[in-house]
């Protein structure tokens, strides 16, 4: 039998950025276009249809011919009307999201969006209460849970591999060129605070989905946020101050006991595999996992090191730990998150990753700038829907 095709219109808010464009356009919608839609197991294939909304015509019109679609907008209160659209997401920069998702959700659209749902508490607070008194579906994007190394790291977790975690450290970050004799890699509203930029908007909400999935509720943090370099040019070659953190490093007490660790830094030469890095140390085994890979050693095999600065090294430290296989296939993780959200607005599949969820982001990153600004550990309290 022949499936039954299900359009939904989805408005996508901030596609000409780089995310918005490569991740979720591309590298998602479209690829479930590629793939002939998403098969919803009941005899219906979903076909998402995109409708770009943005604020320059050009750039717009430039996506939507490249990529053969027929829907785009600059004016997001005339899409926002329209009741065929169905699905609101939002890519833009931090600080305009939070009135945008305002408005699509008193339209009454189902809500999907990146993260910091918010530049402060209050009001992600506001938009997840919001949604769920108007009875829509709302998600956030919490990525880097569904990328291959961080999956083969919770298949440890779930598997008791570690026994009692004892401890979490991370590495996260890479040079970003100042922008005056090497392009930046990264837009210049990410250094001035008063655009909602700095490392610690942008990464903590990461953190806490991160530790919160795998290893338990942050209840407390204690963070150092720093402006390594006060100067930096913008996309026109002009100077300006960086007004913004670029570099954090934070301390998270989580529920049950263990202790994660995480540098956040744009200021930082990568001397790793990747550019992110977690090692997890527990009574019976240690893992590191990337973006794409996780090796893990034993109890049974852990080597005895001794200390002798006296001598050099005699031993491969990194050739004693064993690959954790795929045992699966992966996919684009914000892809994966798409499909899944996708399903619960249609079927009304389980989706935890909610507005709440994000305000936990959101939180953990207020809370964290408020420590380094006062120097002290901070308590988290928990946020229930």
């Amino acid at each position: 039998m022949t499936p039954t095709r299900r359009t939904v219109r989805i408005a996508v808010n901030g596609v000409t950025g780089r995310m918005g464009y490569r991740q979720h356009l591309v590298r998602s919608l479209l690829a479930l276009r590629d793939q002939g839609g998403l098969d919803l197991g009941d005899g219906r294939v979903l076909w998402p249809e995109p409708v770009l909304v943005g604020r320059r015509e050009s750039a717009l019109r430039a996506v939507a011919e490249r990529h053969g679609l027929d829907h785009w907008s600059t004016d997001l209160d005339a899409v926002l009307s329209d009741d065929r659209v169905e699905i609101y997401f939002d890519s833009q920069v931090t600080a305009a999201r939070e009135a945008a998702l305002a408005k699509a959700i008193a339209a009454g659209k189902h809500v999907y969006t990146e993260k910091p749902v918010s530049t402060g508490l209050a009001g992600a607070l506001r938009l997840a209460r919001d949604a769920r008194d108007a009875g829509i579906k709302h998600g956030v994007v919490q990525d880097k849970i569904f990328l291959p190394g961080l999956l083969k790291l919770k298949r440890l977790v779930d598997g008791g591999f570690f026994g009692r975690i004892l401890s979490v450290r991370g590495e996260f970050g890479y040079w970003v060129f100042e922008g005056d004799w090497q392009r930046a890699q990264r837009p210049s509203w990410n250094y001035r605070a008063e655009d909602g930029g700095g490392i610690v908007v942008d990464m903590f909400p990461h953190w806490e989905y991160v530790l919160h999935e795998l290893f338990g509720r942050v209840t407390s943090v204690q963070a150092l946020a720093t402006t390594h370099l006060p100067q930096r040019w913008d996309e026109s070659g002009k100077p300006y101050d960086a007004t913004a953190d670029d570099a954090a490093y934070g301390i998270f007490q989580l529920a049950g006991g263990a202790v994660a660790q995480i540098n956040s830094s744009w200021a930082v030469r990568v001397h790793r595999d990747e550019l992110v890095e977690f090692q997890v140390d527990g009574t019976e085994g240690s893992a590191v996992a990337g973006l794409r890979e996780c090796r893990a050693q034993h109890r049974s095999a852990t080597p005895k090191p001794v200390w002798n600065p006296d001598l050099p090294a005699t031993e491969s430290f990194r050739a004693q730990w064993q690959p954790v296989p795929d045992n699966e296939e992966f996919d684009n993780g914000f892809k994966a998150q798409w499909e899944l959200f996708l399903r619960h607005v249609v079927l009304g599949t389980p989706f935890p990753w909610d507005l709440f969820a994000g305000a936990r982001g959101v939180q953990l990153a207020e809370l964290g700038l408020r420590s380094s600004a006062e120097g002290r550990r901070i308590e988290v309290p928990e946020i229930a829907p």
